[in-house]
């Protein structure tokens, strides 16, 4: 499934890739649109880790597009990993070591044969008819350059040794280009390595990221996809699909209702801000009471946002790279999230943009022009 904002096959376009940002021996965060990024400090930091955002639609399709003429075509020579939980244990992906060891004698001299994005999933296709599905969570995203591993030591009884725990044994380090050396790209957990010397990393923070793998013939049918709601950029995704999917959860507010993967795939905390922004209703608006003139201006902001969203090569206000370790650019245009206590930029508009919480999240909207519908 490929389609870009348009509806053609994306295009890397240069002229929106963002520039570097300033290396530094630190993990503060050195971009000036970030939260936190000109405090020095390591509660700061922590701070900022509170309000990370998972990637959405837009970033994952943007690292699933970049990956698509990054790898195809390459076979696998080795994969790595660290994860291992106990809580893992008996599941089927690769923080279970039992998996993981299975798994790779699958994938070894397998052949990338496609990339795409299903909802919030890169799926990486291999000749051998198995999928790499990785599931970005919190804090992943995927690096696509040259790594060197490195051992690990530590200190005994004065001695310096190996670390012979497997998983503590080895660590990765960025080679090229530099700008894979960005303090947040250094948190690395998964490696695939090519034949052409060249590796995927997943740097992935917290270690929310989910890894697995799935006989690509059964895929869409998995337990990791087959409740994912349609494609919101889907052409023949229509306004009647997406008022009969919200009216699911008839009751729910829309907020909330658009966030929920299972109702509609890929959009989260960022972009239903925006999309609810644009169609000038209230996140606590309750779906039934919506009027059916606001439902089509949401279902066009929809589409609307999610493909400025492509075309911006996703947002970075929290850590997300793309593969070549570049941030996004949608971070710069936005109107509501993150923009609490600002004139809202609605044309002729005089609210200000204010920030509630609807559970664990956050919701940022006009006072003055976004309509409660209860």
């Amino acid at each position: 499934m490929y389609f870009s904002s348009r509806g053609a096959s994306f295009v890397y376009n240069p002229r929106i890739t963002p520039k570097r940002p300033i290396l530094v021996a630190s993990v503060v965060p050195t971009d000036p649109c970030l939260p936190y990024a000109s405090s020095p400090n390591i509660a700061s930091f922590f701070a900022f880790l509170h309000h990370t955002s998972m990637p959405e639609l837009p970033e994952v399709h943007t690292t699933a597009s970049m990956l698509h003429t990054l790898i195809v075509g390459h076979t696998i020579s080795d994969i790595w990993t660290d994860y291992a939980s106990p809580y893992h244990r008996g599941k089927d992906n690769i923080k279970d070591p039992t998996f993981f060891r299975a798994m790779k004698k699958l994938v070894i001299q397998s052949t990338v044969v496609s990339v795409h994005r299903r909802a919030k999933n890169v799926l990486i296709e291999l000749s051998s008819g198995h999928t790499l599905l990785v599931h970005m969570k919190m804090t992943g995203h995927l690096l696509y350059g040259t790594y060197q591993r490195n051992a690990k030591f530590k200190v005994q009884n004065a001695k310096v040794t190996h670390v012979k725990k497997p998983s503590d044994s080895e660590s990765w380090r960025a080679v090229a280009p530099e700008i894979l050396k960005d303090p947040f790209n250094q948190f690395l957990h998964f490696v695939i390595s090519f034949e052409n010397g060249k590796h995927l990393a997943l740097s992935d923070m917290r270690k929310f990221a989910k890894v697995t793998l799935i006989n690509t013939k059964t895929l869409y049918a998995s337990e990791h996809l087959k409740h994912t709601g349609p494609e919101p950029l889907e052409k023949t995704f229509s306004f009647a699909d997406f008022a009969a999917r919200l009216a699911i959860a008839s009751r729910g507010k829309i907020k909330q209702v658009l966030m929920d993967p299972y109702i509609i795939a890929g959009i989260g905390n960022i972009y239903s801000d925006e999309i609810l922004w644009a169609a000038g209703v209230h996140p606590l608006s309750t779906v039934s009471k919506i009027p059916l003139s606001s439902l089509k201006k949401m279902f066009r902001s929809m589409k609307e946002v999610l493909a400025k969203g492509i075309d911006f090569g996703g947002d970075s206000t929290s850590d997300y790279r793309n593969p070549l370790g570049e941030h996004g650019k949608f971070h710069y245009h936005h109107k509501a999230y993150r923009e609490t206590g600002k004139k809202c930029p609605k044309k002729g508009c005089t609210g200000t943009i204010s920030k509630i919480k609807m559970n664990s999240r956050h919701a940022h909207f006009c006072s003055k022009h976004q309509t409660l519908y209860n």
